[in-house]
């Protein structure tokens, strides 16, 4: 995915400005852990990612730009298609990332003909039936949506061959006991192979960048967050986090399965917020499935918009919640420095001091832009023109988001969370 030269400099000259900017009123002290890796930003750089598929290539474009400006994450989360961006960035040395990131894009760019083929396999029919061509290449044109039905068709019909390939009997054998593994519409080895040859889990086991990836129980139905903070992980750590059913099969780690996370909840957010310890962060979320639009018109866009809030997972009433959970944090500490110093160095008061705390969140939103000739399954549009705007958006987006820079703002003392989005309207 090559960026016009034009859009780099830009991204370039916000990273030069920033440096003669004046500071915040929160100046990185010398030797601090989060200054060394980026000094524009004295606290932990969290990158969280949505699942949602090829929507996932905004993520790619939100990516580039930090990259570009010279932030790189301490701590990626993600789900599904979020967790495969995240663990290609944290699984590989910052000089390597970029070049991973798009070989994965590359490789699961859809290459299929559709509508020309079609219609040079139908000529006969149509000669024989006495329709002139003109007319069937117009009958094609005049058909809505249907260059894109074609394309996904085809998707589903062959698959990806460096994503998924269909099993050619699952729709014969619907109720079939195949057992858990074998349920599913698809294969995904090619997944683990692609990934396999694109993440270093050697380094990303050396925790040189925090990943965790979101799954849910098949038997628990409770979500689970993997992190190599914890534990080692492997490419089946990242195969369950996209193990999104019954297109896919579960993926078993130490012997219970997991299905994606994103069919519980499809925006980490939360689990960055419950971290503890605690650290200061500055939190970019990047939101692929608008939570707010139009009131659908057609029994299709009906269909459309209830994806989009399934899937954008009540990430405003999420971050809400947490927004008044830090608040009680704050003046859970705030309390604190009004006790004498008798009472507060009492076991009793000293635990329930340990429930506030005093760091700060700035959350930088990213919402993905609906385009126009979005269809129903906008998720599986792997073309090459749709990833191309989808990354080519989220580069744009966050590259207009680095030079507002909100994050030198201190947010309210009492309150500890700001929110800052890309998008005016979502809200």
């Amino acid at each position: 995915m090559v960026k016009k030269a034009a859009v780099h400099a830009a991204a370039h000259s916000a990273q030069a400005s920033r440096g003669s900017t004046r500071a915040r009123k929160t100046v990185a002290p010398e030797g601090s852990r989060w200054a060394a890796a980026h000094p524009d930003i004295d606290a932990q750089v969290v990158l969280v990612l949505q699942g949602g598929g090829a929507l996932g290539a905004y993520q790619a474009g939100v990516f580039e730009a930090l990259h570009d400006a010279g932030i790189e994450p301490d701590w990626v989360i993600g789900t599904s298609i979020g967790a495969i961006n995240g663990a290609i960035i944290a699984g590989n040395r910052p000089a390597d990332r970029m070049n991973r990131l798009r070989t994965f894009w590359e490789r699961v760019t859809w290459t299929g003909h559709h509508a020309p083929n079609w219609l040079a396999a139908c000529a006969p029919a149509c000669t024989a039936l006495g329709v002139p061509a003109y007319l069937a290449s117009a009958w094609a044109a005049w058909i809505p949506g249907y260059e894109a039905w074609l394309r996904n068709l085809s998707i589903m019909s062959q698959g990806l061959p460096a994503f998924f390939t269909p099993r050619a009997h699952a729709w014969l054998a619907l109720h079939t006991p195949v057992g858990i593994e074998q349920a599913a519409f698809y294969h995904t080895e090619p997944l683990r192979e692609t990934l396999a040859s694109l993440i270093d889990f050697d380094y990303l086991n050396g925790k040189e960048t925090r990943l965790t990836v979101g799954t849910v129980g098949v038997g628990s139905g409770q979500m689970r967050y993997f992190t190599n903070r914890d534990e080692s992980l492997d490419v089946g750590h990242v195969m369950a986090s996209a193990a999104f059913p019954p297109g896919f099969p579960s993926v078993r780690i130490d012997g219970e399965a997991y299905w994606d996370g994103g069919i519980y909840s499809n925006t980490p957010l939360e689990a960055v917020l419950d971290d503890r310890p605690r650290h200061s962060s500055v939190i970019f979320t990047v939101q692929l499935w608008p939570a707010h639009g139009a009131e659908p018109a057609s029994i299709r866009e009906a269909m459309s918009r209830q994806r989009d809030i399934q899937y954008s997972s009540r990430a405003e009433s999420h971050l809400e919640r947490q927004r008044q959970i830090h608040r009680l944090r704050h003046v859970i500490r705030e309390l604190g420095t009004h006790l004498p110093d008798d009472q507060r160095d009492t076991a009793a008061v000293k635990e329930l001091l340990t429930w506030g705390c005093g760091t700060t969140m700035q959350v930088i939103e990213l919402d993905a832009p609906s385009f126009g000739q979005d269809d129903l399954h906008k998720d599986i549009d792997f073309s090459a023109e749709g990833i191309r705007r989808r990354w080519d958006a989220g580069y744009a987006d966050t590259q207009r988001m680095i030079e507002r820079a909100p994050w030198r703002a201190e947010p309210d003392p009492m309150e500890g969370i700001a929110i800052h989005r890309s998008d005016p309207e979502a809200v």
